[in-house]
């Protein structure tokens, strides 16, 4: 899941800085679509994960002059979105310890809405066959619920990873840790996705340890 060079969003920076706002529109461009997934993975609400994604663009502009060059655009990007993602979550758990009076509601099935397909494009049969579509889409389902059930830094350095496509290294800058802990938690992410999925051994093979 490559991008385009990097140096591009330090060009489109520097023009942007110096008044060109069809540069930062270009930005947008570039980065928006991986941005979204990784926040709606986080969310799983529609809604929400757009509004995160906006108002991270918004934090970008407004704090434009913060940004320190020897670091690249997308890992402060998405430390932002990270940022933005687990104050909301800890918004929403506050709502839910003010609310326990209340009557419980019903099960939720943690399975994402979203057709994030980048693990059925590994997989994809150019022939399109209709049981092996059906297969698909149970896993995708399948694998939704599952990285939902992961804890919650092993489910982060996935998304970035898997979903968002930034290298390690980057992910340890935008989580702050090492590079190291980085490949340890995806590496627990991986094999418990694995386990997950054992009815889907031949798709679950997809899934490479770090």
């Amino acid at each position: 899941m490559s991008d385009s060079p990097p140096d591009l969003d330090d060009e489109l920076l520097v023009r942007y800085g110096a008044g060109d706002r069809s540069a930062f529109e270009e930005l947008v461009r570039r980065h928006q679509v991986r941005l979204y997934h990784f926040v709606f993975r986080q969310m799983q609400h529609q809604a929400v994960a757009e509004e995160i994604v906006q108002e991270t663009f918004v934090r970008v502009v407004q704090n434009m002059r913060e940004f320190k060059r020897e670091a690249r655009f997308s890992t402060w990007l998405f430390t932002i979105a990270r940022n933005l993602c687990f104050d909301e979550l800890r918004k929403r758990k506050h709502r839910r310890h003010a609310s326990l009076d209340q009557a419980e509601g019903g099960a939720q099935s943690g399975a994402a809405s979203g057709d994030e397909r980048t693990l059925g494009e590994r997989t994809a049969d150019p022939n399109h066959d209709t049981e092996r579509e059906a297969t698909q889409t149970e896993l995708r389902d399948k694998m939704s619920f599952a990285i939902s059930k992961l804890p919650d830094e092993q489910r982060e350095v996935f998304l970035l990873r898997e979903v968002s496509g930034l290298p390690f290294k980057e992910i340890a800058d935008a989580t702050g840790v090492s590079e190291n802990t980085v490949k340890s938690r995806m590496r627990y992410a991986v094999e418990r996705l694995q386990s997950a999925l054992l009815d889907y051994q031949e798709y679950a093979k997809e899934l490479v340890i770090p």
